[in-house]
Order: structure tokens, then sequence, then C-alpha cells
């Protein structure tokens, strides 16, 4: 009996289990609505990639693990609202200075270093911030190891024909590494930039400061058509050039002096006539100093003669405000805005040059018509000592290069915008809420960007409104959020 009462019970506890097994296998094989069955649970995707640096730099450009998820349902925190529907200015690209010193450092690591840094700045992978535009100087800048240009004379000698032309002082290092970008990026844009004239061309015969002498304009225009054949001939495209780095100041070495009327006579009659007869296509970008003087390419584009070689203007900001952009864009809208130069100081502070940097250089410039951004020196060395006698010798790299490679607060300004912002993007429209300094873009793959700065002194939850539909997030303050989706 008591045989029998046994396997009748376990007869019914095996059925139970049974009955119990198919009925969550059949539940685990229905739940497909989102939620997560009991043997098959279902991951919940982000509709958002974001990305984050942090002034007190114990997060820089990582990529988060928290799950953004747009959704209908509102809430009490302030919205920035990208609006595709209101599109502006096309994106060129965002990057460095290649100065002299820059490319010396970076083509002295070794062979496989170089190539893994090269790859890291300019490639197209996960790993790369994806610099992509440069500017370098047609001759030394404050930043090379030695003053020169590429037609120095012996003293009280000229070259009228420029018969003694040459790019020898930049085939070892800044050529080289340009063909070694260039592989790894052959659509990079170049922006060439003068500090000097030839010293035989020049008022004082010296690399500081004095003028362009008038008899040596058009042969100053063959100077840079030169130029822009020689780089040709290496392989280097120049896509655009300014006539003259930061006319209105003469003290650095080397510097030259140019009025917004000698620019504009220049352009006028001999540097756009030269690059007509050469059938040169390289841009002319006016002016290639600071905010605080709109006045300076305005004088340029008001004159007829002038403007109509000229692609557009170039700031720094070194004074002034950024705002100044605009000014010139509302005088003349068919010419386009450059951002081509701040420095960060090797006396500078992380945390307060990611904000500052962030809301006036990339995201200030972007929002003021501004086609690209570009920070100064790509490279340095722990002790700045490449520079010319009265040079920089404050000025950071966004790396630094000794036996290894540093990455400094630079490349992480310029990498929150080149690394997600390719060229062919175009800024859309984007509200600033309160601290939140932000700008937007629509790429060319469909993906929208939103890059955000909290500039306030607290912590700042927010959310991102895109077509109806809300994702929460939230920044320390002073930090950098890069928003994909």
């Amino acid at each position: 009996m008591k045989t029998l009462y046994r396997n009748k019970l376990l007869g019914f506890c095996y059925s139970i289990f049974l009955l119990g097994f198919i009925s969550c296998q059949k539940n685990s094989h229905q739940d497909n609505g989102g939620g997560t069955g009991l043997n098959n649970p279902v991951p919940v995707q982000t509709d958002v990639d974001f990305y984050l640096t942090k002034g007190n730099q114990s997060v820089l450009l990582q990529k988060q693990n928290a799950i953004l998820a747009f959704k209908t349902t509102s809430n009490g925190y302030p919205d920035i609202l990208v609006d595709t529907t209101l599109s502006y200015q096309t994106v060129d690209g965002f990057g460095f200075t290649l100065t002299d010193g820059s490319a010396s450092l970076i083509y002295n690591l070794p062979t496989s270093m170089q190539n893994d840094l090269l790859n890291e700045l300019f490639g197209s992978d996960s790993t790369s911030i994806s610099i992509s535009y440069l500017r370098v100087s047609i001759g030394a800048s404050d930043l090379s190891a030695s003053v020169y240009t590429y037609n120095d004379m012996p003293a009280g000698q000229t070259d009228m024909n420029l018969e003694n032309f040459s790019l020898r002082k930049d085939q070892s290092n800044v050529i080289h590494i340009l063909k070694k970008i260039l592989a790894i990026n052959p659509n990079i844009k170049i922006l060439g930039s003068p500090w000097t004239a030839p010293t035989w061309m020049k008022s004082n015969n010296n690399s500081i400061g004095g003028s362009l002498l008038p008899q040596y304009y058009s042969v100053y225009a063959n100077y840079f058509v030169k130029y822009i054949q020689a780089m040709k001939a290496e392989g280097v495209t120049i896509d655009a050039i300014t006539p003259q780095n930061e006319p209105l100041y003469g003290g650095n070495n080397p510097s030259m002096l140019m009025t917004a009327m000698e620019q504009a006579n220049f352009i006028k009659n001999h540097l756009g006539p030269a690059f007509q007869a050469a059938s040169i296509n390289t841009k002319i970008i006016t002016y290639d100093h600071n905010a605080d003087r709109p006045d300076y390419p305005l004088t340029v584009l008001d004159d007829a003669g002038a403007r109509q070689y000229v692609d557009g203007s170039a700031f720094h900001l070194y004074g002034g405000d950024i705002s100044a952009l605009s000014i010139v864009h509302e005088a003349y809208p068919a010419k386009h805005l450059y951002f081509t130069e701040q420095y960060t100081s090797s006396n500078g502070d992380f945390a307060g040059d990611l904000k500052w940097h962030l809301k006036n250089i990339i995201i200030g410039s972007m929002r003021n018509w501004s086609r690209n951004a570009l920070e100064w020196n790509l490279a340095s060395d722990p002790y700045y000592s490449i520079h010319t006698t009265g040079g920089c010798t404050t000025c950071k790299g966004a790396i630094t290069i000794i036996s290894g490679v540093t990455r400094n607060v630079g490349y992480y300004i310029i990498a929150h915008a080149s690394k997600f912002v390719p060229p062919g993007s175009q800024r859309v429209a984007s509200n600033i809420e309160g601290s939140l300094y932000n700008v937007a873009f629509n790429r060319p793959d469909g993906k929208k960007v939103l890059i955000v700065e909290n500039d306030g002194a607290n912590a700042q939850t927010f959310n991102i409104n895109f077509n109806g539909r809300r994702v929460t997030s939230s920044l320390d303050a002073g930090a950098v959020g890069t928003y994909i989706w």
C-alpha cells in the first residue's frame, strides 16, 4: 500500500513539474514585446551613443554604457531641441596646424610608433579621432627650429624670377609626414599660411615685422603660385591659403604687417590674377587674425575687385568675441568663414581649457558659421624647445612627444568633434538652454550629432528633444558630451 501511494505521489509531482516547464518555455518564446522572458532575456538597446570627457580627467573621450532611449513622455528637465529642418553651413573639418616642429617630432618617432600615432590621429576606424583638416605654414612659423622661407637670398640680393625657389627645408619633415597622412586620409583639407615673405621683399629686410614692398607684390603672388605647384608636384594639394598669418601683429619671429587696404590691393591686382593665369583653384581666404577686428575682412570684401577672388575670411580668438564671425557673415552671406588658430598654454588648466575651447572654438565657431575649427600646434616636446628665437615657448601641442606620446587637452577638444562630425556634415538648429552650450549636425550618413558643454557650476540633467521624442542625460559641471543617434 505504501509503495502504491509513493508511486502515485511521484507521478503527480512529475506532472506538475512537466506542466510548469512547458508553461515557462511557452512564455519565454511568446515574450517578443521588448520585455525579458524568464529564460531568454532580451537586452534593452540604447538609441544614442554618448562619449564623455570630464574636466577632472577621470573620464577622457570614453563611450558611456548608459542606456539612452528616446521616449514620448515629458519631464521637468530643460530641452535641447535639435531641428534638422533648419540647416546652415557645411563642415570642412576639424584639426590642428602641422608645424615644422610637430612634423619633426613625429618624424623622429620609431616607425611602428609613428605609424600607430598617425593612424590614431588621421584614420577612420573606431580607435582614431579622424582629424580632417590641417593648417601648415608657408615657410617657417615661430614653431620652427629656425627662420626660413622658400626663397632666401644673401644680403643685398634679390630674385625677381624666383629662380632659387625651393621646398627643400620642408621636404624632410613636413612634406614627408604630410605624404604619410595623405596615404591614410587622401581627402584631408590643407590650408597654407605664411608668417613672412622673403626678407628681401620687405620694407625692413628683417624676418620680424616690416611690410611687403609694393614693387614685390607681383613677385610675391608668383611665390604663392610656385608654392602650390611645387606642393602639387610632391602629391600634396593645398586647398586654401591666407595671404598672411596675423597681419596686424609684427612682433613675432617671423611676422609681417599687412593692412586691410594693402591686402585688398595685393589680392585684387596680383594674387587673384596670378592664380587665374596659372589655372589654380586654391581658395584665397582673407585676414587670419583675431575676432576683435571684423572691420579688416569687411574692408577687403568691400572691395569688389578683391572680393571676386576671395572665398572667405579666417579668424583667431586671442582677442574679441567669436560672434564677430557672424558680423562678417551677415554682411557677406555668400562668403565662407573659417576658424584657423587657438593655442593651449603650457601653464593652462585642463578643466578650464576644456570648457573654454569647447564653448568658444568648437561650439562657438560652428554656431557662428565657420566651416572648420582648428587648434594651434599638433605636437610639442615636454620642454617646448622647438621654436625660433623669440617664438612661442608656452605653446602646448595636442600631444607631447618624447620617448612616447601623451595626449593633452587640445587632443580631446578637437576629438569631441573630429571623431564624430565628418566633412560634409551640416550644422542644424539647436537651442542654447541655460549653461548648456551646444551645436548639432546632420551627417552625410544621416546620423545626428550633438556636442554639449556644461558651462555651469553644477551638474545638469537635460533632454535631447528630436522629432517630438526625448532622451535624458546629464553632465557634470565643465564636462563635455558628444551624442550620436
